[in-house]
């Protein structure tokens, strides 16, 4: 595809170098998706091409030689792993989002990860059940805390691939008092299950995480999860670069923004297949030499490619306003934050959608796990039943703002777990 949006101002070299070399990578990334799905995590070569042009790097501070990147070269850079496998993308999501999580907790911490994992080959954090419900018991020690055996996390994207998951806990030291907290496990304290069989994603190692035995974490891998939005806020006064220029509300709003990414780039990928296919393929039961000289397919192939475009512009336009937030300091509002978050799920609908009519366009032939229309098909749903950014519920949540009624939360609101953290810490405080 053409680029139908010019660079942006807030676009880097570094990151333009890093989203071209992916885009180059894309047509083998492709062909080696067919494995992924079957190993259930990215094989090594695309694992390995990747962590070559730095993007497993783009939102590591700049003290321990990443790039702390900005929010345009993070969408950026997303969109293109996800135009080779929406897996590749998911996972180029969750190494820029979990680096930011990690950061949240102590100097120490942070230390000792880069100082294990500087050179590490792939995403260096994960996260499983982080902010859900479904969170696991610890116990106070001197000196920390003990995670109890037989804890189990759920949806850990890319631990196949990491050093360190961070997982959510819940302390009962009385009968009055319950402390939700994040804790930071490394490799060799944590078992992964074989529990990742889905119908779509599944080269993104979203396998469950175990504790099979008591595990000991020091008191600086725990982060008690009310004070995450003003960690959140802090990182700026503790790493250089854009990626740290911006407060919480704005971080979320990139997470939310990357992981929107991802459905575009497979919608961009989607659309590159589609019109090689159409161009090769003769049509079942209409007297054209290509399918691509059905004028049904032309008007699919001009309404598709207008949705990605619009859904492109979208994204990027969004990824430069908070940009530019975060370059002016200024703060995102909870209104604001529900507004941006709406506009990101719509464009990655938008591009489910546009999946959806390229499948149909095409027909049987896309059915064939050989064709990778089918898996941008199941990985694109997948991405859009994500709990953080799905469309009702994002609308549902816009919508009370516009109308003028009362917001469910002071923002966070795709990550509802820390607000309950908050009211929690608050009715023992």
């Amino acid at each position: 595809m053409t680029d139908a949006v010019h660079e942006s101002p807030f676009s880097t070299a570094a990151g333009r170098r890093i989203r071209d070399a992916l885009a180059a990578l894309a047509p083998r990334i492709r062909e080696l998706a067919v494995d992924g799905e079957k190993l259930g995590c990215l094989p090594p070569e695309t694992l390995e091409a990747m962590a070559d042009t730095g993007v497993f790097r783009v939102s590591v501070p700049e003290k321990f030689g990443g790039h702390a990147m900005g929010t345009r070269d993070l969408a950026e850079i997303v969109t293109a792993a996800a135009r080779g496998d929406g897996s590749a993308g998911w996972l180029t999501m969750i190494a820029s989002g979990f680096a930011r999580v990690m950061l949240t907790f102590s100097d120490e911490a942070v230390n000792e990860v880069y100082g294990r994992a500087m050179d590490w080959p792939g995403p260096v954090v994960a996260g499983a059940s982080l902010f859900s419900d479904k969170i696991q018991r610890a116990h106070r020690v001197s000196g920390g805390y003990v995670v109890e055996a037989g804890g189990r996390w759920g949806f850990g994207s890319g631990c196949k691939h990491t050093a360190y998951v961070v997982v959510g806990v819940v302390l009962e030291p009385s009968p009055d008092e319950h402390l939700r907290g994040m804790v930071l496990l490394e490799r060799e304290q944590y078992e992964i299950l074989d529990d990742w069989h889905v119908m779509g994603l599944a080269g993104s190692s979203s396998n469950s995480v175990t504790v099979p035995n008591d595990v000991f974490v020091p008191e600086s891998r725990f982060v008690p999860l009310a004070e995450f939005p003003d960690r959140l806020d802090d990182l700026h006064n503790r790493f250089d670069g854009p990626g740290y220029e911006m407060e919480s509300r704005g971080l979320m709003l990139v997470v939310a923004l990357e992981t929107m990414a991802v459905t575009l780039g497979m919608a961009q990928g989607a659309f590159e297949c589609f019109v090689e296919q159409a161009r090769a393929r003769k049509p079942f039961n209409l007297p054209y030499d290509t399918v691509a000289a059905t004028p049904s397919v032309q008007v699919t192939a001009g309404k598709v490619r207008a949705m990605i475009n619009s859904a492109e512009a979208l994204l990027f336009g969004r990824a430069d306003h908070l940009d530019r937030k975060a370059r002016a300091g200024e703060p995102i509002t909870p209104a604001e934050e529900a507004e941006i978050t709406m506009d990101l799920v719509h464009a990655g609908n938008t591009c489910g959608s546009a999946i959806d009519m390229i499948q149909m366009a095409l027909g049987s032939s896309t059915v064939s796990l050989r064709n990778p229309i089918q898996r941008y098909a199941r990985d694109v749903r997948v991405a859009l039943t994500h709990g953080s950014t799905r469309l009702d519920p994002s609308a549902e949540i816009s919508g009370r703002h516009l109308m003028g009624l009362p917001a469910f939360s002071d923002g966070m609101a795709a990550v509802p777990g820390v607000d309950k953290a908050s009211r929690q810490a608050a009715s023992v405080g």
